[in-house]
């Protein structure tokens, strides 16, 4: 595998094994000397970039913003009830379905920046509204998915210690696919061209992740996070088969919960698929781990919305606790701030960025391919 041009080789390597996408980018800010810059200033280019953006006011909570963006979507949530209540016993409780699963992916989303406490300065009630969200909303255990998340944000792409890029179904890399085992061997030949079948059930998973959690002693307040989902999977299952015959209801289900995955995934995808891996003890400093490892996307109004301000990962994991909307005024900052330090900065478009990841993904399946060409080859001899 190729190492990335800042960091040494044994401890962040491509998920390629060809060059890294982001070199064909124009958008690419690459320097030859970061490797230089990073041992010469540790973590001190953080310190100084976050002066920068503090300066700015842009750690400012947005008070006004999210009262109305949470507004928004909870009555969008429940205009869609309304309207399945409605249409009832009809084909069109599909297009319903379809609705609902953008509201759920926007209450999602809504959850991720109240867990990263965007939205209140106080955890209790962080927690509170994250819950609300999470489990009673959409059926996902918001204390799993946070204790998740942070894992992932503490070590993007770390392949020992993101849990975003442990070979549970993929494998993300090539030596990843040399050793593995079951489900992620046998989906791994295949699994660019299963990558987005795959995240339609996405939906299903965060269910099933947050029922098996509450085993967990770890997950606080376990009481009040079982409570909560399995309130949600009553009101859900109830409501979809008292208006539905069952054969539609169990449509409905399917078709909600499917686009809902798709959506959620096609969100966190363009992120960190296909970007550089950790691995070993030794790490870059907290500047280059979070850059380098994230991507961002191109857009406007509409795809700040449609992703929820995700499509600024590098700002967004830089300062997690940024409200969402500051997140594209703190870019032109961190982008400059990087093109100076020698930081590579890479921001693509939307399609840009799935190709890049399933390419990724096609060549870290590369070693199974291979196993199984070498296997049908013996047994022809």
């Amino acid at each position: 595998m190729s190492a990335h041009p800042s960091i040494p080789p044994e401890d962040f390597r491509l998920l390629d094994s060809a060059e890294h996408p982001s070199a064909r980018t124009s958008h690419a800010v690459a320097a030859p000397a970061a490797a230089a810059t990073a041992s010469r200033t540790g973590g001190s280019d953080f310190a100084r970039l976050s002066k920068q953006i503090v300066a700015a006011g842009l750690m400012r909570r947005r008070t006004g913003y999210y009262t109305l963006r949470i507004t928004l979507v909870a009555t969008l949530y429940t205009l869609g009830w309304a309207a399945f209540l409605v249409v009832g016993e009809s084909w069109w409780s599909l297009a319903v379905a379809g609705y609902l699963a953008l509201v759920f992916g926007q209450t999602a989303l809504v959850a991720h920046d109240v867990a990263h406490r965007q939205v209140f300065r106080r955890r209790r009630a962080s927690d509170r509204v994250g819950r609300i969200a999470g489990n009673l909303g959409i059926g996902m255990g918001y204390g799993w998915w946070q204790d998740k998340h942070t894992r992932h944000h503490a070590n993007p792409n770390h392949e020992e210690l993101d849990p975003d890029v442990v070979p549970d179904l993929l494998v993300w890399t090539q030596d990843q696919a040399r050793t593995a085992r079951g489900l992620p061997r046998l989906i791994g030949r295949s699994q660019a061209a299963l990558f987005f079948p795959l995240l339609a059930l996405e939906g299903f998973n965060l269910h099933v992740s947050g029922v098996r959690a509450l085993r967990n002693r770890s997950v606080k307040r376990r009481g009040v996070e079982g409570t909560m989902l399995f309130a949600h999977f009553g009101l859900y299952l109830t409501a979809l088969f008292l208006v539905l015959p069952p054969s539609m209801a169990l449509l409905f289900l399917a078709v909600h919960q499917c686009l809902f995955g798709l959506y959620l995934g096609s969100i966190f995808a363009p992120n960190h698929k296909g970007m550089p891996t950790i691995t070993g003890t030794s790490r870059p400093d907290f500047l280059r781990r979070q850059v380098l490892t994230s991507r961002n996307v191109r857009g406007g109004w509409f795809t700040d919305i449609a992703l929820g301000g995700l499509n600024h990962q590098i700002e967004h994991h830089l300062f997690p606790s940024m409200p969402s909307p500051q997140l594209r005024k703190a870019q032109p900052i961190v982008r400059q701030y990087c093109a100076e330090a020698g930081v590579e900065y890479l921001e693509t478009g939307l399609l840009t960025s799935y190709r890049q990841a399933l390419g990724s993904l096609h060549r870290a399946g590369a070693p199974l391919r291979e196993a199984r060409r070498s296997r049908r080859s013996r047994s022809d001899v």
